[in-house]
């Protein structure tokens, strides 16, 4: 049996878990999510517990036992909790603020980059170069992260760009000048 997969998710004060006809709707301070229980796995609430099981020993459902359990307990720690992603904007010029709905960005183009923020999703601007995107949807909130960071990748030559907080960015040595040796 899968390690991962048959420990319990405890369920904390303030949240409910439902589990009608293969969809658990899980509700809590933050939110509300539902999931798909895809076949080969069951979930059930006993007490204050949600446990997962696989119908049967196929490589496929020993697959998906701890997978479904640990996208499970994201939802109940992302309604308790939340989630959190931070990126930091560098060059120069380059800045971002929120606009009811939409995040705008100048990122060195002609014009400022408009993205609309997705529902479920809130976007803080720190100062003009760090973003904090919150959600109750782990999924939701690194995909969010990821379209922001593609808008522009950081480069390895002078490093402008978006990247997540902390990430290092290898520099490469640029071209070196001609030197001495004449054509």
């Amino acid at each position: 049996m899968s390690r991962v997969g048959r420990r319990p998710i405890t369920i904390p004060q303030g949240v409910t878990v439902e589990v009608q006809a293969g969809l658990v709707k899980v509700k809590g301070p933050k939110g509300e999510l539902t999931f798909a229980i895809p076949s080969l796995v069951q979930a059930k609430v006993e007490g204050k517990e949600l446990k997962v099981t696989r119908d049967s020993e196929e490589a496929a459902a020993k697959a998906r036992h701890g997978l479904v359990r640990n996208l499970l307990n994201n939802m109940v720690e992302g309604v308790t909790k939340g989630f959190t992603k931070d990126l930091e904007i560098q060059g120069v010029g380059f800045r971002a603020e929120v606009k009811g709905k939409i995040l705008q960005i100048a990122l060195g183009f002609s014009h400022p980059v408009l993205f609309p923020i997705p529902e479920g999703i809130q976007i803080q601007v720190v100062n003009q170069t760090k973003l904090s995107i919150h959600g109750a949807d782990r999924v939701r909130v690194g995909q969010t992260a990821a379209e922001i960071r593609g808008l522009k990748i950081p480069e390895p030559y002078q490093g402008k760009g978006v990247r997540y907080a902390g990430e290092v960015i290898k520099r490469k040595v640029g071209k070196a000048a001609a030197g001495a040796q004449g054509a």
